[in-house]
């Protein structure tokens, strides 16, 4: 099947080349970044428009991107889907609403879900280089941002009203959706958008056999289902905005709320000395969400010699995770907290021949746990940050460069074992870091371009690898965090070749990342709680690899068909030559797709994963899979109305494939889940 696959697609680009011209339809889309033409950014990954995200299967955000180049997820379940790029993961992703860090708890634990919204979005941004370096410290692996118009920069020019409802099979699920908005000119001229999905997803189907199992001491197992226990997920999401653009700029107010409830599919069980080991295969292990955030955001216009523009802006996080098991009372549960602001403003300097903008941020964040499973005592970080960013064209090259400074502190302690009686040490720890990217490209010909890249960037420890001391059940580890971790330097090298001339694109991006004082978990030989004792430690690290990808358009009819096959691979290695933890696998990407002047709309994705046998200490192989996706669009005009109605018929993993994420601590017990057939009906009116 997978020869087949790869036979056909190859054979179908390759006889299209010979035989078609291409002639593609030009999008304009802008970075909200820096509000530059997305093709003038000389490091974009990725940028995935809203209407893409509508029509698709609901997923977690590193589900919904994990067909892309360089992207992949550390799974834990439905809820929980943590992006990876080019190899890094966890605090070392950003990701970002609206150009703002999400203060959540997911950098606490892999089994935590992030606070995204990605109802009724403009774009998803995936972006690297000197435009991504402004809006977050530590992001040494890159920055993720989900743009929406809650907050409206431009006056509505027609009301908009949206319902969507959406049903999978895999999980017996469905989904449904609403958004509004609006200029109500009877109220000064005012923008109000407002935003709504619920979502309610059972235990999602699994292929026979794809769950390992750990055998008890007489050699037994679990019995094979053909579902993932606790891999159910309920969510409801609500935002509303308000706002009033002149022709001094504007201002504007939102608020939104997400709150969910899943299961957790893995949870190792702590021993405490003296104690029985006790049975918990049907236990219910779930987690609660509640997310509330208030935003503030404006910008004014000078139109001086010296300042163009100043936007601002205020973020007020209030976040909360209570981990429970059912069988259990109310105080058997634990409690995750962040509480944080966020404010600051970029200033654009901007002149004729110049870009450049300077921008001030700064945050406040404190972070608790609470409860039965207190892995880290309560910790409160600030962070400080100033950065200039500016871009320009000269003789031909197109130069970028930008530079930030932060400053960082986090304050914390460590909490003693259960059984030593030390005393609690207070830490304040203080990082000061400078960050540099700077990129040029050129136009070479009609045919070809080429852009370099090079960043140097630090991220401090974060809280949990400075002052962790528990068990942390999620990664069936007892883990010590390491008050004397320095921070990370990673100076990244990107190289980016595009073609495109009358036959066919492509695009080719080579990369490697030096990282200085690489932190990562240890395994010990010592247990504690009947836990594996895991350490957090430092060592220089390399990760390199390449992203290709070629591809091919051509008219057939009414519509325009595209081709693509695409290949990424990375590799992290120590110096000292071992294997980084948790590394993506080489993956070849197939796409063939159809867009029709009738409103008609398909695509065919083949994502084929290769063997993982590259592992690092204690880590076991990872089997290739083939994953096939299929996805089908008509829209109808709805006469009388001004509407339209469109309807979407997916189906994920389509051959029903035992495939599972080398990313995920949990691979081995939570599996991918196998065939979901859907259907998703939009109306806009």
């Amino acid at each position: 099947m997978k020869a087949f696959f790869k036979s056909v697609l190859i054979m179908s680009a390759l006889f299209a080349n010979i035989i078609f011209a291409q002639e593609m339809e030009e999008v304009i889309v802008t970075s909200s970044f820096t509000d530059q033409l997305i093709s003038e950014i000389e490091n974009p990954i990725h940028i995935i428009s809203g209407d893409e995200t509508s029509n698709s299967s609901t997923k977690s955000l590193g589900d919904a991107l994990d067909n892309l180049l360089g992207v992949s997820s550390a799974d834990y379940g439905t809820a929980v889907g943590q992006p990876v790029i080019r190899g890094l993961s966890g605090s070392r992703v950003k990701v970002l609403n609206n150009n703002m860090v999400v203060r959540d708890v997911s950098g606490l634990g892999g089994d935590h879900s992030q606070a995204v919204d990605m109802n009724n979005i403009q774009q998803i941004e995936i972006v690297r280089g000197p435009a991504s370096l402004l809006y977050a410290n530590g992001g040494i692996g890159g920055v993720i941002n989900i743009v929406d118009n809650t907050i409206a920069r431009q006056d509505f020019t027609e009301p908009e009203l949206k319902l969507g409802v959406e049903g999978q099979s895999v999980n017996g699920g469905d989904t449904r959706n609403l958004s509004y908005q609006n200029n109500m000119q009877f109220i000064g001229d005012m923008n109000f958008s407002f935003s709504h999905k619920k979502s309610n997803f059972g235990n999602y189907d699994v292929p026979l056999t794809s769950i390992i199992h750990a055998e008890d001491e007489e050699g037994h197992h679990e019995e094979d289902l053909n579902y993932l226990k606790n891999s159910d997920y309920e969510s409801e999401s609500n935002r509303i905005g308000f706002s009033w653009v002149k022709d001094w700029g504007y201002v504007g107010f939102s608020a939104s709320n997400i709150e969910s409830v899943y299961g957790i599919p893995f949870h190792a069980e702590v021993q405490h000395e003296g104690e029985e080991e006790e049975e918990h295969e049907d236990e219910r292990i779930f987690s609660t969400t509640k997310s509330y955030v208030v935003n503030i955001e404006g910008a004014f216009n000078f139109n001086n010699n010296f300042i163009q523009r100043m936007d601002y802006y205020f973020r007020n996080s209030d976040y909360k995770l209570t981990e429970a098991h059912a069988e259990e009372h109310e105080g058997g549960s634990t409690k995750f907290t962040n509480d944080a602001q966020e404010y600051g403003a970029i200033f654009d300097l901007s002149k004729d021949l110049l870009t450049q903008k300077f921008v001030m941020r700064f945050v406040e964040e404190d972070i608790a746990i609470i409860g039965k499973e207190t892995f880290m005592q309560p910790s409160k970080n600030t962070e400080n940050s100033f950065g200039y960013y500016a871009s320009r064209e000269i003789g031909g090259f197109e130069l970028d460069a930008g530079f930030r400074v932060d400053q960082i502190n986090r304050k914390g302690t460590v909490k003693p074992h259960e059984h030593e009686e030390e005393e609690v040490t207070a830490y304040d720890k203080g990082f000061d870091g400078s960050n540099l990217a700077f990129s040029i490209g050129r136009q070479l010909n009609d045919m070809w371009h080429i852009s370099a890249g090079v960043a140097s960037v630090e991220r401090a420890p974060s809280a949990v690898e400075l002052f962790m001391n528990g068990p942390h059940l999620a990664t069936s580890r007892f883990e010590e965090g390491n008050t004397a971790l320095r921070a990370e330097k990673a100076t990244n090298l990107d190289l980016t070749v595009n073609i495109e001339n009358d036959y066919f694109y492509g695009v080719i991006s080579v990369y490697t990342n030096n990282v200085d004082d690489y932190i990562y978990l240890l395994d010990s030989t010592k247990k504690e709680e009947g836990l594996l004792v895991a350490n957090y430690l430092q060592k220089d690290a390399v990760i390199s690899g390449f992203e290709l990808q070629i591809g091919k358009s051509f008219e057939v009819g009414p519509g325009q068909v595209n081709l693509s096959f695409g290949i990424d691979d990375s590799t992290g290695k120590f110096s000292d030559g071992v294997y980084i933890p948790r590394m993506m696998p080489s993956r070849n990407l197939y796409s063939v797709s159809y867009s029709s002047q009738n409103d008609l709309e398909w695509s065919f994705d083949l994502k084929d994963v290769d063997r993982k046998t590259d592992l690092a200490k204690n880590e076991t192989t990872s089997n290739g899979f083939q994953l096939v996706d299929a996805r089908l669009t008509k829209t109808f005009d709805v006469t009388g109305s001004n509407g339209q109605f469109a309807v979407t018929v997916f189906g994920d993993n389509l051959l029903d494939e035992i495939a599972r994420n080398h990313t995920s601590f949990v691979k081995d017990q939570v599996p991918l889940p196998g065939r979901n057939l859907g259907m998703k009906f939009n109306f806009t009116f």
